[in-house]
C-alpha cells in the first residue's frame, strides 16, 4: 500500500493555480475596495450630498443680511366707497358741537404700485442663526467622516470574511485530494483483501462530508464577495477576486486620541449652546431694519361728466425698531428646552468616553487572546503535520490503522481552520482598536 503525504504539494498546487487566475484577473486589494466605495458607495454619495446641504444652509443664513426688494402693485374697485365721519361743522359752520355726517371719500379706481426694500442693520436672530449654521456644517463634515469610517470598517471586515473562506476552500480542496487518493487505494486493498469493506465506507463518508462542505463554503464565499460588491457600491455581475494572502503582522500600541463619536458629540453640543445663545439675544436684544419705498398711486372715475385716471408718486425711508416685549412665555420655553438638551449632550458625552474606555480596554484583551491564538496554532499545525507524516508512516509498516490516520487527518485540518479563526480574530481586534481609539484614519 503505498500512501504519501500530499498536503504541502498540493497547497503548492493550488496557490501556484490561484496565481495564475490573478494574472488573469485582476486582484482587488483591501485598499482598492475602500478605494472604490469612496467614488462608488451610495451612503458615501448621501454624505457628501448632506455637506453641499449644509454649505447652502450656511449661504442662505449669510444672505438674509443682504437688502430685500420686493415689487408690489394692486389695483381696487369700490363698488362702494368707504365712509368717513365729518364734524357737521365742516359744512355749516353754525352747527353745534358734537355733530357729525357721514361722507364718501374717494373714487371708484384705485391702483397702488410700488418697490419696497428692507436691509436688517441688526437682527440677533440672523447672527445667531449664521453661526448655528456654521456649527451645523462642521457636524455635517464630522457624520461624513463618521460614514467614512463605517464604510471602512465594514468593508475591511468583509474582506477578512472573504479571505478566510478563500483559504478554507483550499484547504478543503487540498483535503478532498488526499481523501479522493485514499478511498482509491482503499478500494484498491479491499478488492485484494487487505483492507476491511468499513475502510472503504469510513473514506467515502470523509469524501462526502468534504464535498458537502466544500459547496456550502463556495456558497458563503459568493455571498461574502456580493457583500462586498454592494458595499464597494459595484455591479453584483462585476468580476471580484481578492488577494488570497492574509496580512498579519503585530502590529504597536495606539496612541489614544479623540474618537469621531466624542468629536461629533462635542460639536453636537456646540450647536446647542449656539441655539441657546440666539435665543436668549431674541429675547432680551431688539432687531433694527432700514426700510424704504417707492411708487406711485392711482386714482380713475369713468362716470360723467368727467372721466379721469390720475397717479401721484409716494416714497419714504426709514429705520424700524422692533423690541419683543411679550410672546406668551413661547421663546422662555424653547430656552428651557435647550437646557435639558444640554444637559443630556453632557451626560451622553461623559457616558460615551466611560463606554470608549471599556472598550478600548475588551479590543486590547481580544487582539491579545488573538495574538497569542494564532502563535499557539502556528505551532499546533506543525505538530498536527508531524502527527500526520508519522502516522502515515505508521500505516505503512502496518502499525497504525485507518482511523488513526483519519483522526491525524482532521487534526490538520481543524488546526487549519483554528489558526484562519485566529488570524481573522486577530484582525478584526485591531482594527476595532484603531477605531475606539481614534487612529482608523492613519490606515488609509
Amino acid at each position: 500500500m503505498k500512501l504519501v503525504n500530499i498536503h504541502k504539494q498540493t497547497l503548492l498546487l493550488l496557490f501556484i493555480l490561484i496565481g495564475f487566475q490573478a494574472a488573469q484577473a485582476q486582484v482587488w486589494s483591501l485598499q482598492q475596495c475602500i478605494d472604490t466605495a469612496q467614488v462608488h458607495n451610495k451612503n458615501l454619495q448621501m454624505s457628501r450630498n448632506n455637506i453641499s446641504i449644509g454649505e447652502q444652509k450656511e449661504k442662505e443664513a449669510k444672505a438674509n443680511l443682504i437688502p430685500k426688494v420686493t415689487a408690489n402693485a394692486d389695483y381696487k374697485y369700490f363698488t362702494n366707497l368707504p365712509y368717513q365721519l365729518m364734524p357737521l361743522s365742516t359744512f355749516n359752520p353754525t352747527a353745534p358741537e358734537g355733530q357729525f355726517k357721514e361722507a364718501q371719500f374717494g373714487v371708484p379706481h384705485n391702483i397702488n404700485a410700488n418697490l419696497q426694500l428692507s436691509m436688517p442693520l441688526y437682527n440677533p436672530q440672523v447672527y445667531g442663526a449664521i453661526q448655528t449654521t456654521k456649527i451645523a456644517s462642521e457636524l455635517t463634515e464630522l457624520q461624513h467622516q463618521k460614514t467614512e469610517e463605517q464604510i471602512y470598517f465594514e468593508i475591511s471586515n468583509l474582506y477578512y470574511n472573504a479571505q478566510i473562506l478563500h483559504h478554507q476552500l483550499a484547504f478543503i480542496d487540498s483535503n478532498l485530494i488526499n481523501a479522493t487518493r485514499l478511498l482509491k487505494n482503499m478500494q484498491l486493498l479491499n478488492e485484494q483483501l487487505l483492507a476491511k469493506g468499513t475502510d472503504v465506507s469510513k473514506v467515502k463518508l470523509q469524501v462526502a462530508q468534504l464535498t458537502t462542505q466544500k459547496e456550502s463554503i463556495s456558497s458563503k464565499y459568493e455571498q461574502a464577495l456580493n457583500a462586498l460588491k454592494f458595499a464597494m457600491g459595484i455591479s453584483i455581475e462585476q468580476k471580484l477576486q481578492i488577494e488570497p494572502n492574509i496580512q498579519y503582522q503585530n502590529t504597536n500600541e495606539y496612541t489614544p486620541s479623540s474618537t469621531l463619536d466624542i468629536r461629533i458629540i462635542k460639536t453636537q453640543k456646540r450647536l446647542l449652546s449656539s441655539e441657546l445663545s440666539t435665543l436668549n439675544k431674541s429675547r432680551f436684544l431688539p432687531s433694527l431694519n432700514l426700510i424704504g419705498m417707492y411708487g406711485t398711486t392711482g386714482f380713475g372715475y369713468n362716470g360723467l361728466p368727467n372721466s379721469f385716471l390720475d397717479f401721484y408718486p409716494i416714497g419714504y425711508a426709514g429705520i424700524q425698531l422692533s423690541y419683543p416685549l411679550f410672546n406668551g412665555t413661547v421663546t422662555l420655553r424653547k430656552i428651557n428646552q435647550k437646557k435639558f438638551e444640554l444637559q443630556n449632550s453632557e451626560l451622553q458625552f461623559g457616558l460615551l468616553t466611560e463606554q470608549n474606555n471599556m472598550q478600548v480596554e475588551n479590543a486590547k484583551l481580544q487582539r491579545m487572546v488573538a495574538k497569542k491564538s494564532v502563535e499557539t496554532t502556528t505551532e499546533q499545525i506543525e505538530l498536527a503535520k508531524t502527527i500526520y507524516e508519522q502516522t502515515i508512516l505508521q500505516q505503512k509498516q502496518g502499525t497504525a490503522s485507518l482511523t488513526d490516520v483519519l483522526l491525524a487527518d482532521n487534526a490538520l485540518r481543524e488546526a487549519q481552520q483554528t489558526y484562519l479563526t485566529a488570524v481573522i480574530d486577530y484582525l478584526k481586534a485591531d482594527l476595532e482598536l484603531k477605531r475606539l481609539t481614534g487612529n482608523i484614519s492613519t490606515t488609509k
